[in-house]
């Protein structure tokens, strides 16, 4: 979540806010409430139903943009929109998920106190916190690990400010990936992101993230995976569909052609390395029946494989008009 952090560009964000929003805003009720709907229909209580649902909120657009740069789409007016979308859906989706994690932690406590509304306001603090980290520490604490003469300092520097804020938001009652996120967004405005970005994503890619798919490719089991069969076809149409029709009605509203729309919806179909992230998530923590693990992780890769094909189609449509 770092590095996803580290890849969210903010920028991009503020020039095509409105657009951004109301895609991402849209793309991230209408799956929560299908898939949701959904896994209550297959018997699953409402918290689990609506984590389940917070799991394909989420959306991860580095295959889509290969893909429209590729096709040499990416400065486009619908490339332009599945950035920024994908940008204020993965804060939507982490702020989403540390609500939920907040209000239906098991055992009772979830933050520093046993009241709920007291917990509410510490974690709100901590967004604060957060913001002026963003806003005025990030900069400054990057500008002194700059001038450290210690090798790699500022990619140590910028791991030690996001495994703080990690941390601290483990500490509150949320989860940890919040931090990190939020830790990434803050490297990212800073002049030395861009070595602090090549080098964690050679740490990133050549050790932890490998350990991460091999530790979810361990808890799994495919005799679930037959017996779901009918779950997995469901959740995975109404895992397509939901990201597919917010993208295209929504950029419609700003004025985008019916194929424009098509091609920013497509682009916000897949899943990824978030939705994997917060399935984790789920079931370290119990958040889901342990038995359709396997089953989600098959309808995130299914919605991830699948979705450079459909974008790719409606590009060659856009450009054979």
């Amino acid at each position: 979540m770092f590095l996803a952090g580290l890849e969210s560009d903010l920028d991009l964000l503020k020039k095509y806010f409105k657009l951004s929003f109301t895609v991402a805003a849209v793309g991230v009720v209408l799956p929560v409430v299908f898939t949701g709907l959904a896994s209550m229909a297959f018997g699953m209580g409402f918290l689990e139903a609506l984590f389940i649902g917070i799991v394909f909120a989420a959306t991860s657009v580095s295959i889509s943009v290969v893909v429209l740069k590729e096709a040499d789409q990416l400065n486009t007016r619908a490339g332009t929109a599945i950035l920024g979308a994908a940008v204020v859906d993965d804060i939507l989706a982490v702020i989403v998920l540390s609500l939920f994690t907040s209000f239906s932690h098991e055992g009772g406590r979830s933050g520093l106190t046993d009241n709920f509304f007291i917990n509410l306001l510490i974690e709100a603090v901590y967004f604060i916190v957060v913001w002026m980290i963003y806003k005025w520490v990030a900069p400054y604490f990057m500008k002194a690990a700059e001038k450290m003469d210690v090798n790699y300092s500022v990619v140590i520097g910028s791991l030690v400010l996001a495994l703080a804020m990690a941390w601290a938001a483990d500490f509150v009652g949320l989860s940890a990936v919040v931090g990190a996120f939020f830790g990434g967004l803050a490297i990212r405005q800073t002049p030395q992101y861009k070595e602090v970005n090549s080098s964690v994503s050679a740490i990133g890619y050549s050790v932890f993230i490998p350990v991460f798919f091999a530790d979810i490719g361990l808890s799994m089991t495919f005799s679930s995976v037959i017996r779901d069969s009918g779950f997995i076809v469901v959740m995975t149409i109404l895992a397509i569909l939901s990201k597919f029709w917010a993208g295209k009605y929504s950029s419609e509203v700003f004025g985008f052609t019916k194929n424009e729309g098509n091609i920013v919806g497509a682009g916000m179909i897949s899943r990824g390395e978030v939705a994997l992230i917060v399935a984790q998530i789920g079931i370290t923590n119990h958040l889901f029946p342990e038995d359709i693990y396997s089953s989600l992780i098959l309808v995130i890769i299914v919605t991830t494989v699948i979705s450079p094909f459909i974008l790719n189609y409606f590009i060659k449509k856009q450009t054979q008009a």
